[in-house]
């Protein structure tokens, strides 16, 4: 079956974008209604949420560079209030509160910076980042009540003291977020961007979350968005909610009503806020994200698990939708500095998150592990370096066969990145498996047509099937020097110095190239000339790693400043020459010897509680679909008792002694 798609161009030239001002304009950066550009070329930024508090501060320079390596060209992070100052007139930072020792951490890696400085942050922290003395004080908080703007003032004042004066234009903190999913209160952001200027914090641009509805001041902040493909905030018993299976459908609708949805009646937001979009939702910037969701946290009552597939399928159906910056959270997971600073519902939370970890899933793990995500993420990234220039002029344009709804597994997903005359067919055949909604099918038989402004395109020449899982970015009529790439069957990564183009090939799918005029040929991975086109096709992206204009193959991980590569885990370690157009291998230099690690008894062992430490309303109860209270008995004589009873038969009497002899089904 033919599946088309006409490029749709762009309504109107370009606008320029009220922000930055001409007083903090720096680093050649601005923005239009189309795009991030620096130096009058666009670029798509790649921001990835780390918290310089939830890390111990001999690991940030590690984390960094593994964020660079993976892609990251903006460190985002949240000033948590609540980390660092315990009563009135004292902020704290030392060791892992140290921001401004922490920008200075991104700087040496090559990383420009995105401060979140609240004062309200959430982040699953305790009071949403307030310190207890600020939530006990009584004052309307998130207004310009003065006693709150009091307190506000005094903060901003401390933590620019630390900062030193490195939020500043030029500087490496390029944008600052006022606040966190504010609603209706736009005179407030105002307000706190002025704060923060009389104590001394300024950047290029002024930021704030906009789903919800959010309304924001015109002008002064650039509104960005989120997506998550599931949340612990969600009830126990709920569905997969619409909110989130959305993301994984092509759209041009970039608010989501679902993120904070859980908080807002909590802060006193009136739910019919979220409910009431803006007349001009973007303000006239572009369409750009914070808070991709690239993990997800785990709460008491609900624990999620987004696969890599789930994470990197959500963001590239972005980068096929329009979006001109890609925002993760969280990117680098972590661990809370002291007990009791997470999100309850002791505190007036909706929920119980877990003391300690914010592991996140993320693609970097709190101890530094790669997830799955990474490397599919990395891809994208990549892509997005090496075509940022182009990307900033080409609309997002809708196939014209789309899905009937949300429960339509079978229609191909995907969109056309175009200027009129080269473009990036955008494939993201997935979404998560959430029983009992079925997972995506295989599309069979399928051919794109592409109706650009002056030709129609149709590939590949003959019909493929498009496995469910399919994450893919097909170029179409790119130019490089005289050769002219009509189209391709295989995901655009990067483009070396010498312009040779890099395809990874998609699994299940021939890869398939049609170069100029002549015919259409199928290709195994390699280099290869076609038609005065130098290409370089890959079997898969897995261990592709581009650091700067360098191709690096390697199995384990890599760590990358700009300058040094370092290489942890790995079997091999190479290095594209596109002089010889082949791969050389590296040496790698390893991590720093092992030392040894003291082990110490926290407490003793002890009986497992009845129930784990959360209830109220979002504790599983027998009347929600089945579920269960955690810690309570089965019933006596029911299915699941006796099924449960006969699987510890099986197991043995000694077995059943190793695990105490319990009988009750627990």
């Amino acid at each position: 079956m033919i599946h088309s798609v006409r490029h749709r161009g762009w309504a109107a030239a370009a606008s320029a974008s009220p922000l930055p001002e001409p007083a903090e304009a720096a680093l050649g950066i601005t923005v239009t209604d189309r795009a991030v550009l620096r130096d009058g070329v666009p670029v798509v930024p790649v921001s990835g949420e780390v918290h310089f508090s939830r890390l111990p501060r001999e690991r940030w320079a590690e984390r960094v560079r593994q964020m660079r390596a993976n892609g990251i060209t903006l460190a985002s992070a949240y000033v948590l209030w609540l980390h660092h100052s315990p009563e009135r007139g004292v902020a704290h930072f030392d060791g892992n509160r140290d921001v401004g020792a922490f920008i200075d951490a991104c700087a040496a890696a090559g990383l420009e910076v995105v401060l979140r400085i609240g004062p309200w942050a959430h982040g699953e922290a305790r009071n949403g980042g307030f310190p207890d003395w600020v939530q006990a004080a009584d004052v309307e908080h998130r207004s310009d009540d003065p006693g709150y703007l009091e307190l506000v003032a005094e903060w901003f004042g401390q933590l620019a003291e630390n900062l030193d004066g490195r939020v500043r234009p030029g500087g490496p903190v390029v944008a600052i977020q006022l606040e966190n999913e504010l609603y209706d209160r736009p005179e407030h952001l105002v307000t706190l961007k002025r704060m923060a200027r009389d104590a001394g914090m300024s950047a290029p641009l002024w930021t704030a979350t906009a789903w919800g509805g959010a309304q924001l001041p015109p002008g002064e902040v650039m509104p960005l968005f989120g997506g998550y493909g599931d949340g612990f905030w969600a009830d126990p018993a709920d569905d997969w909610d619409s909110s989130f299976r959305a993301h994984y459908f092509p759209s041009h609708t970039w608010d989501d009503p679902g993120v904070g949805a859980d908080v807002r009646a909590t802060q006193g937001f009136d739910a019919a806020v979220a409910t009431a979009p803006a007349s001009d939702p973007l303000g006239g910037f572009p369409p750009a994200t914070c808070e991709l969701g690239s993990g997800m946290a785990t709460a008491y009552h609900r624990r999620p698990v987004l696969s890599g597939r789930d994470v990197a399928a959500l963001a590239q159906g972005k980068i096929g939708n329009g979006s001109a910056w890609q925002g993760y959270y969280m990117f680098v997971g972590g661990r809370n500095p002291g007990p009791g600073m997470q999100e309850t519902q002791a505190t007036g939370y909706p929920n119980d998150m877990t003391e300690w970890s914010y592991d996140f899933h993320a693609p970097i793990g709190q101890s530094g592990d790669l997830h799955e995500s990474a490397a599919l993420l990395r891809a994208q990234h990549a892509f997005l370096a090496a075509f940022g220039d182009r990307l900033g002029e080409m609309t997002s344009s809708l196939p014209a066969l789309q899905a009937t709804g949300l429960d339509d597994t079978r229609t191909p997903r995907w969109a056309l990145r175009s200027n009129g005359s080269e473009g990036f067919c955008v494939i993201t055949h997935h979404q998560p498996h959430r029983p009992p909604h079925e997972p995506v099918q295989d599309v069979l038989d399928v051919q794109l047509q592409v109706e650009l402004d002056g030709e129609t395109l149709l590939l590949p020449s003959m019909p493929v099937d498009i496995p469910a899982g399919t994450i893919a970015r097909w170029p179409v009529g790119l130019r490089f020097g005289d050769a002219r790439l009509r189209w391709a069957t295989a995901s655009a990564l990067t483009v070396l110095p010498d312009g040779t183009l890099v395809l990874t090939a998609d699994a299940g799918i021939p890869v398939e190239v049609a170069v100029g005029d002549l015919a259409p040929v199928i290709v195994t991975p390699g280099a290869l000339e076609i038609g005065g086109l130098s290409l370089l096709v890959l079997a898969d992206a897995g261990d592709a790693w581009v650091l700067g204009d360098e191709l690096w193959q390697c199995d384990g991980q890599l760590l990358w400043d700009g300058t040094t590569v370092e290489a942890r885990d790995a079997v091999y370690l190479r290095r594209f020459d596109p002089a010889t157009r082949a791969w050389v291998s590296a040496p790698a230099i390893g991590p720093e010897p092992a030392r040894p690690v003291g082990i110490r008894r926290m407490r003793d062992a002890a009986e497992v509680p009845a129930d784990h430490g959360f209830g109220g309303a979002r504790a599983p109860r027998p009347d929600r679909r089945g579920l269960r209270r955690p810690g309570s008995r089965l019933r006596p004589g029911s299915p699941r008792r006796r099924r449960r009873c006969r699987a510890r038969h099986r197991l043995g009497r000694r077995h059943r002694a190793a695990a105490g002899g319990r009988q009750d089904g627990r």
